[in-house]
């Protein structure tokens, strides 16, 4: 009687075991924004950016990029805006550098992967207003003089988002 149910515990207690399941470094997770830079005299150039720092709202820590021309930049899962403050030059000894802020507006549908993953966001760009730039110093210089939406669609980082002229 013992033996049978040590057998019979010894099964429950195999059937609630559940299998490893992991969530490997290739599985997609929630894709980030991609934005490419581009010449505004000649706009089918990209230009690189040199010393941009970028810094979200809220955030303590910065971004720094030197001679880039694309960029890779997280949204918020839990809000539809994300705010970002784009400084150009912003390493430069001398004070010419120049702050754009810019407001990401958007909507967010989460998407189950499994049990080890979680959930990824997928985002798309309002279309009325996807994206309002205004200047934090209250000049009247702009440095990127034109922004473009490429794909309202934010579901992989293959492509590009939006394109910026400056």
């Amino acid at each position: 009687m013992k033996k049978l149910l040590s057998i019979v515990v010894l099964c429950l207690f195999l059937y609630g075991c559940e299998k490893d399941d992991i969530c490997t470094p290739e599985t997609p997770t929630t894709p980030r924004l991609i934005i490419e830079f581009y010449s505004i005299v000649n706009t089918s150039v990209p230009k690189e950016v040199a010393n941009l720092e970028i810094k979200g709202e809220g955030a303590s820590s910065v971004i720094n990029f030197n001679l880039v021309s694309k960029i890779e930049l997280p949204l918020k899962t839990n809000e539809d805006v994300t705010s970002y403050n784009f400084t150009i030059n912003s390493t430069s000894e001398t004070p010419v550098f120049n702050v754009d802020k810019i407001e990401i507006n958007y909507t967010r549908k989460d998407i189950y992967i499994s049990r080890a993953c979680g959930f990824k966001t997928y985002f798309s760009l309002n279309l009325l207003n996807p994206i309002i730039q205004t200047n934090p110093a209250d000049d009247s210089v702009l440095w990127i003089k034109n922004i473009e939406i490429i794909k309202n669609n934010i579901e992989n980082e293959e492509d590009v988002h939006v394109k910026m002229y400056f």
